[in-house]
């Protein structure tokens, strides 16, 4: 891509994903979705989140898990299951993550 594109793709990106994000708001009280639809949208978040969560844990490229990571993810599990606030939770996992790396646990 040339540099010449890529301030207005830039720009459209934003703008498209501003307008994704106004819409939910916006429409909220003039959607509604049956219960089932709820339920299926609450389970495919769930879902997408452990796929997240597995592909952050797993090893690419060198194909050797350590343990600092998948206990730093472990920690942020327990606190996110125990419904911690967002930023305890990312923060307490990294740490921990961070915090066995520097004691050499890898």
């Amino acid at each position: 891509m040339s540099t010449q594109a890529l301030l207005p793709a830039m720009l459209i990106l934003a703008a498209g994903t501003y307008a994704l994000r106004w819409t939910g708001p916006a429409l909220r009280h003039r959607l509604r979705l049956s219960p089932r639809a709820i339920h299926l949208l609450d389970t495919g978040a769930l879902i997408l989140l452990a796929a997240l969560v597995a592909t952050a844990t797993l090893p690419t490229g060198s194909g050797e898990l350590g343990l600092a990571l998948p206990a730093g993810v472990a920690v942020g599990g327990v606190l996110a299951w125990r419904r911690a606030p967002l930023l305890v939770t990312v923060l307490a996992a990294a740490g921990t993550t961070a915090l066995l790396r520097l004691m050499g646990v890898h």
